[in-house]
């Protein structure tokens, strides 16, 4: 085990979140102070009493009773956008299988065909037509949540056999995309790029396809949020939010730059195993990455139904500040998509998520898939 003279392990393979302050003392004092600009770290322990006739299903369930006496939990807090996750002990022990239900093959193979097998037949199109490619082609979106919306359609039915090319191309039509959606309404200027993967990401046609939006006046409000995070972190701290959030899980071991695109584990994932990359365009160079980092957290983290966004800057110029707001994608793991137990509840939707995967169980896997 490599360690730090006082005893704390240095490498990611040796770190938990359960014991992040301590990994934070490892840090050069200046990594500190950023760290403490950006974070809140809350470390607290639950105690419980158990009736003697549950022992042996606690012993089934979690090993031993003591394992449930004493329950170590760790709250991070995101200080700028108050983006919050709780840690405990019992969970984030858990080791991350590699497995794909044998089942979700034949449900899949049940729900085909389905209206995107045959888009020119059973979908819209958009006003300005569809744009075709190789892997995929765009329709519009029959139910919309904005005025301008669309679909980019796999041309395979199965949602996790997507590959490099889909990848590559689906990015490269989702721009073509957004230029087209804004020569039809040049107010259209804020982008928005979605993927949801099977039943639990929300999706209601389990065929592979991915969503574009552009929407008027302002971003949607989580992208605004963030930056105004970015804008107001750089008025009070002289420095750049993202390059610090970076800077900080670089340091832990919980990022690294793949390729020109930086990613990371985040410290605040809104649910299991998020992962961020950071671009300076939606281009091909962030399509590669992107790819390569949801194959990872498929092939290797058994992630089945996930929900990935890219965060875009404008279109055009605009009177709010971009200036420190680089492509944001965000990925993250909706569970087992044949289990009817959900993994959103009261506490995820207005308190603070609820989480069971260690970050850096997830930034090990990743750098090990990544290379």
């Amino acid at each position: 085990m490599a360690c730090s003279s006082d005893g704390v392990p240095s490498s990611v393979s040796q770190r938990s979140i359960l014991w992040l302050l301590e990994a934070i003392e490892t840090l050069e004092p200046a990594l500190q102070q950023a760290f403490r600009d950006l974070f809140d770290v809350d470390v607290t322990i639950g105690e419980l009493v158990l009736p003697d006739h549950m022992r042996k299903w606690v012993e089934r369930y979690f090993g031993s009773p003591e394992a449930v006496l004493r329950q170590r939990i760790v709250k991070v807090t995101n200080r700028w956008t108050l983006d919050a996750t709780l840690f405990n002990e019992l969970r984030a022990r858990r080791p991350l299988e590699a497995r794909i239900p044998v089942e979700l093959a034949d449900e899949l193979a049940r729900t085909a065909p389905d209206p995107f097998c045959e888009p020119e037949y059973n979908t819209p199109e958009d006003v300005f037509g569809r744009i075709r490619g190789r892997y995929v082609m765009t329709a519009s979106n029959i139910a919309k949540y904005d005025g301008l919306h669309g679909v980019i359609i796999f041309r395979e039915h199965d949602p996790l056999a997507f590959d490099e090319p889909l990848v590559r191309e689906m990015v490269e039509v989702a721009r073509g995309w957004f230029e087209r959606a804004h020569q039809v309404d040049c107010a259209a200027v804020y982008p928005f790029f979605m993927w949801n993967c099977l039943w639990k990401s929300g999706a209601s046609i389990p065929h592979g396809h991915a969503q574009v939006s552009l929407t008027r006046g302002m971003h949607y409000g989580k992208v605004e949020r963030e930056r105004r995070a970015a804008v107001r972190y750089r008025t009070e701290m002289g420095r750049g939010y993202f390059d610090d959030l970076f800077r900080i899980h670089q340091a832990l071991g919980l990022g690294k730059s793949v390729n020109g695109i930086r990613v990371y584990a985040s410290l605040t994932p809104l649910k299991e195993k998020e992962t961020v990359l950071l671009s300076t365009a939606f281009d091909d160079d962030l399509a590669r990455v992107m790819n390569r980092v949801v194959r990872c957290l498929v092939d290797d983290l058994n992630v089945t139904s996930f929900n990935l966004v890219a965060w875009l800057p404008p279109l055009v110029p605009t009177a709010e500040d971009w200036s420190d707001m680089p492509v944001v994608v965000r990925i993250v793991d909706r569970g087992d998509p044949l289990s009817r137990t959900s993994d959103f509840g009261a506490m995820e939707l207005y308190a603070a998520s609820v989480v069971a995967s260690d970050p850096f169980r997830v930034a090990e896997a990743l750098w090990r898939c990544l290379g």
